[in-house]
């Protein structure tokens, strides 16, 4: 999972409008109602070498990793017991099968102590290898008037030795952006730098960014919002010319984590919220 994105100062960044390609309509699989433990499962992701997932929950819950069968069964829990989980949102991993933790939920728009924590899992044990403290060089007030909230981190993913950060816009006049931010992966204190803007769609109730991946060749990037995928074929490095196709998944919930299983293959987990129980679901990319 890798990639190489050129730099843009901020006085040059533009906007970039994602072009659409028609809608897809395809069934989403639910695969299993996730164990009580994992009720604010808000991150997922995949490693290919163990044939295992693992998930994460958000704010309010321990410092755990669960690692899961395919079938969405809890194999072990992991504690982490020297971090805390402030608002844990998304997981991604490296080839090398490090695991990193995104702790970026950003709610209110207020908080100082953004976080990337990289973790190695060892059996039954993870050890903790390194922690990138950061802070979005466009954030001025803590918290914005709530027309310019659109710093909460949802979705991030790994590639070519950098971290490329997805805004959940919770601005009050929502346009349907969604910001990008860049990070490198070796400095431990560093500001994540802006790097385009998106256009994701208009529909406030549906068009958050809630988790990101890559397939395992870097190639093809996935963006999650409660009711659809965006999937950018043949991904480059240059977000100017992304193109996202919108598929609609006609299955609204709060889903919050997805990741690759393989080049078609997407696991989906959505946290319980009323009568809805947390689940894990199966989705078939097709061409």
């Amino acid at each position: 999972m890798f990639k190489t994105l050129y730099f843009y100062s901020l006085a040059l960044l533009l906007s970039i409008s994602v072009q659409c390609q028609s809608t897809v309509d395809t069934p989403l699989q639910k695969i299993n109602i996730l164990s009580k433990l994992l009720k604010e499962a808000s991150g997922i992701t995949y490693n290919p070498e163990a044939s295992a997932l693992y998930v994460i929950n958000d704010s309010g819950n321990d410092a755990e990793i669960f690692q899961l069968d395919l079938k969405g069964n809890i194999i072990q829990v992991i504690d982490l017991p020297s971090i805390e989980n402030v608002d844990w949102e998304d997981l991604t991993y490296d080839n090398n099968g490090n695991i990193y933790i995104g702790d970026f939920g950003n709610n209110d728009n207020d908080r100082r102590d953004l976080a990337i924590y990289k973790i190695k899992l060892i059996n039954t044990k993870a050890q903790i290898l390194s922690k990138i403290s950061f802070a979005l060089e466009d954030q001025k007030a803590f918290p914005p008037k709530k027309k310019n909230r659109n710093f909460d981190i949802e979705a991030f993913v790994y590639h070519n030795h950098h971290f490329y950060l997805f805004s959940k816009n919770r601005s009050s006049n929502f346009n349907g952006t969604s910001k990008v931010y860049e990070l490198r992966d070796d400095k431990p204190q560093q500001k994540a730098k802006l790097i385009a803007t998106l256009d994701i769609c208009k529909d406030e109730k549906d068009c958050f960014v809630t988790s990101a991946a890559l397939n395992h060749k870097g190639n093809q990037l996935v963006l999650l919002t409660y009711n659809k995928i965006f999937v950018a074929d043949q991904f480059s490095a240059d977000f100017s010319a992304l193109q996202l196709k919108k598929i609609k998944l006609e299955h609204y919930s709060q889903k919050e984590g997805i990741c690759f299983i393989n080049d078609s293959t997407l696991y989906i987990v959505a946290e319980g919220r009323g009568n809805s129980q947390a689940s894990i679901y199966e989705f078939k990319l097709t061409d």
